[in-house]
């Protein structure tokens, strides 16, 4: 590095950037996105839970406005914007989004539709009973503190946590190169579990999931895996869930229901999910679906109305789920900082494990701080106790002497603390009574002293007292509360085969009118339209392909790579605008184009030809593409394009080029090939293939204009595969195609 010159540093820029960079995201690593493994919180939490805690908002005391908490974290704890501390302050109320709320709200604190909270000067917040549970412990030397950004205040690196907050409400963050995912879960069976890892810090990760059975999401929902994958997950901190939405079939008159769901999947907005709906009904896409109707109060009440009672509710229900987000995949990607520093990914043994350090370190902490208290209590009553045996000389030696102090702590040999002690005692005390008062403290302070110096010489009573600990969160907000009630149940999605909730089996059968311009734009028209000028298209756009199918068909299209595209016509865009662009329906390479476009027919064979002259027939059925990448049907060589497709129905087959010389030939002369590249159809010197067609030859042949040559006016074209052909006869259209 250069000298500095006029205070400015010369410094490689790759060297400055990765230096900052690597600043940077140590920084949202450790300071924003990933939570601590010990208290399950990121340092914005910490700082709102730590800030109420000083402002006293205690769970049973007065509210505060969100205004003068979020003004106190930022000032003292957290300078980085009023919004984020209060978005995360909301959370921590929402009962929809985390499954143990740690904040008390009172006023609009959104909802589960998507709605956004009131203004913080609007709101007020208080701590909930389970939060104080997480701060038990902070005044008793329990964790360590580190000073704020300013230096002006201390706060906790981590709160002393009396449950595994991590796994019990869970977290998501995204960091730099890293992220986090984690579901909340059931503290009832996570107290359980921890009590078994207490027991015995051996316990597998297959015998804790005998306690936990999996999330349980504040919304509730099913969650569908199977008890293998779900193992899986835990196991290796990553994978994902299943949540499908809680339905019922409301019985009506005459046979006719309703469906009601009452939970949604975690994280799913119900005014989006509804809309959503809404939108599929009207695009035709729920064909057994009539109606949805949102009647939900406080309690969530979703009603779908079926077409008709006949519906199998079960098919409709699996129809949505795989359409809406009436079912979910919630991810797990337990990667958090272990020891409050390192990042990794964490089994759910490791996790509890943590936990569990943390809680024993946290036991120790609090019983050495207890101790010290005591034995600094018990140094003032011993002094008490030396002093009540002659009073009279206590009395006498503060009134006759200028400097008591040293008086006392010769005269009775005593300690500074207790000649402080002594000096600062009321007269009130100096009764019998109070003699007996601090006798009885005494013993019992002793006898405390004594089991906590026992405590921490013992392994096994430290166990039993983070057993006894545990037992008493669980008691609190354990399975048999009303807040610890399992929400979310499991279950295996039932048997019901693809093709039997398949929409295509379901969609009625309505003719309609394909359009697709030039430029790619598809739409479809109720109804079997001839073609007009009624039909608007962009500007500079115009007419490519006008096709008349039916809502049940599936649409092809063959491309000039070669590469067949199916779309299923129920699924295409409403003539409304100037619909969709096809490329938002397939993957078509920029510099392809579409050359062909029409319903599928079972069965059908098809000619494809290239500009090369090459080609080959093959089977409809074997070009229907399943993907949006379509499917590879004709091997094109290198500045050549398939240029043709046709059905095949006739004897014949009639090939014309750019030189305008045509070529008659038996269609039994071309191969049939379920991919290739094909034969050579008519042979050229100068261009390539204009077009080609399979026609009967007792027909005869129509040009583009609508002229019909008969077999007789044909015959000095006809020829074998592979010729070059003769110019087309007299009067052929000069488009150079066929009708």
């Amino acid at each position: 590095m250069a000298q500095p010159k006029d205070n400015v540093l010369t410094e490689p820029l790759a060297e400055a950037l990765s230096q900052r960079y690597l600043a940077y995201a140590l920084s949202t690593i450790t300071q924003r996105a990933l939570p601590d493994a010990r208290d399950g919180l990121k340092p914005v939490h910490r700082r709102i839970l730590y800030g109420m805690r000083l402002l006293r908002l205690d769970a049973n005391g007065a509210f505060k406005k969100s205004a003068k908490i979020v003004g106190d974290v930022m000032g003292a704890f957290h300078p980085h914007g009023d919004q984020a501390i209060y978005d995360a302050l909301v959370r921590l109320s929402q009962d929809f989004a985390i499954r143990y709320p740690l904040v008390d709200g009172q006023g609009n604190f959104g909802n589960v539709d998507g709605d956004s909270a009131a203004a913080y000067r609007y709101t007020e917040a208080r701590l909930t009973e389970i939060a104080e549970a997480l701060l038990e412990g902070l005044d008793e030397d329990a964790v360590d503190f580190r000073p704020s950004y300013d230096g002006a205040d201390r706060e906790p690196v981590v709160l002393p946590a009396a449950f595994p907050n991590l796994l019990a409400n869970g977290a998501s963050g995204i960091a730099v190169g890293m992220a986090t995912n984690i579901p909340p879960h059931n503290l009832g069976e996570l107290c359980a579990a921890t009590i078994a890892l207490i027991e015995n810090p051996n316990t597998r990760d297959a015998t804790l999931l005998k306690y936990i059975k999996g999330p349980d999401f504040p919304t509730g929902g099913i969650v569908v895996d199977d008890p293998a994958t779900i193992a899986e997950a835990y196991r290796s901190g990553r994978g994902s869930f299943r949540v499908r939405a809680r339905w019922k079939k409301e019985e009506g008159a005459r046979g006719v229901y309703q469906i009601v769901v009452d939970q949604i999947p975690y994280q799913v907005q119900k005014s989006r999910l509804i809309e959503r709906i809404a939108e599929l009904i009207e695009q035709k896409k729920l064909p057994l679906l009539d109606d949805v109707h949102d009647e939900s109060t406080e309690d969530i009440r979703i009603v779908l109305s079926p077409k008709n009672r006949a519906v199998d509710a079960r098919i409709l229900m699996e129809q949505l789920f795989r359409q809406t987000d009436l079912e979910a995949r919630i991810p797990l990607n337990m990667n958090v900082l272990d020891g409050g520093l390192v990042p990794r990914v964490m089994s759910l043994k490791d996790a509890l494990q943590a936990f569990v350090n943390h809680r024993r370190n946290v036991l120790e902490r609090r019983s050495k701080h207890r101790l010290e208290k005591i034995a600094a209590r018990l140094e003032v009553l011993d002094g008490y106790l030396i002093v009540y045996l002659d009073l009279d000389k206590v009395i006498r030696i503060i009134r006759n002497e200028d400097e008591p102090k040293p008086r006392l702590i010769k005269a009775f040999r005593l300690s500074d603390v207790q000649a402080e002690a002594i000096l600062n005692m009321r007269l009130r005390s100096l009764r019998k009574l109070e003699e007996m008062e601090i006798r009885r403290e005494h013993d019992a302070l002793t006898r405390e002293q004594k089991e906590l110096k026992k405590l921490l010489g013992s392994e096994a009573l430290m166990r039993e007292k983070l057993i006894a600990e545990m037992k008493a969160i669980d008691a609190k907000f354990g399975l048999k509360t009303g807040i610890g009630a399992r929400r979310t149940q499991f279950a295996l999605a039932p048997a019901i085969a693809e093709e039997a909730a398949a929409i295509e089996n379901f969609v009625e059968k309505e003719p309609i009118t394909v359009v697709c311009s030039e430029k790619g734009w598809l739409r479809s028209f109720k109804g079997h339209q001839e073609e007009n000028d009624t039909v608007k298209y962009r500007e500079g756009d115009r007419r490519k392909f006008w096709v008349h199918a039916q809502t049940t068909d599936k649409l092809m299209m063959f491309a000039t790579d070669g590469r067949f595209f199916t779309l299923d016509c129920a699924k295409l865009p409403g003539g409304r605008g100037n619909g969709e662009a096809i490329r938002t329906f397939i993957d078509l390479p920029p510099e392809a184009d579409i050359v062909a476009m029409f319903p599928h027919v079972e069965g059908r064979k098809l000619l494809l030809a290239a500009t090369t002259g090459h080609g080959f027939v093959t089977g409809e059925d074997d070009a229907v593409a399943m993907t949006r990448s379509g499917k590879k049907v004709m091997n094109v060589k290198a500045g050549a394009e398939a240029a043709v497709a046709r059905f095949v129905a006739g004897d014949s087959v009639a090939v014309v080029g750019e030189n305008r010389k045509l070529l008659i030939f038996p269609l039994s002369e071309v191969p049939e090939l379920a991919r290739g590249q094909g034969v050579r159809l008519q042979r050229y010197k100068d261009g390539g293939l204009a077009d080609a067609t399979v026609f009967m030859w007792k027909d005869g042949l129509r040009d583009a204009n609508g002229r019909n040559f008969g077999p007789d006016e044909l015959k000095d074209w006809k020829g074998a595969r592979a010729q070059a052909g003769r110019i087309v006869p007299h009067g052929w259209a000069k488009s150079k195609k066929f009708g």
